[in-house]
């Protein structure tokens, strides 16, 4: 039996003011990396106990701007799903 994954985006503390300057979506995402960091680690193990492989994928902010861009979508937490779903570990 093959063990399923799921990528979960990992954001750097260092990129998250970035980040959160470019985000198409800002009424809903995270004010605060420790907030966002929470949240990540409850989902995380959530994931686990249901039996899947988490890969930590650390977004390059400047991958996603591009992803972003040549896709022609906004920077929403589903644009940001996909461009981390899209990369292999």
């Amino acid at each position: 039996m093959t063990q399923r994954y799921v990528n979960m985006a990992f954001y750097q503390p260092e990129d998250w003011n970035r980040l959160r300057s470019i985000v198409d979506d800002k009424e809903v995402f995270h004010d605060a990396w420790e907030q966002w960091h929470k949240q990540y680690l409850t989902t995380k193990k959530q994931l686990q106990s249901e039996g899947l492989k988490v890969n930590e994928v650390v977004v390059d902010i400047d991958e996603l701007i591009r992803f972003c861009f040549l896709k022609g979508i906004k920077n929403t937490g589903q644009a940001r799903s996909l461009f981390v779903a899209q990369i292999n570990k």
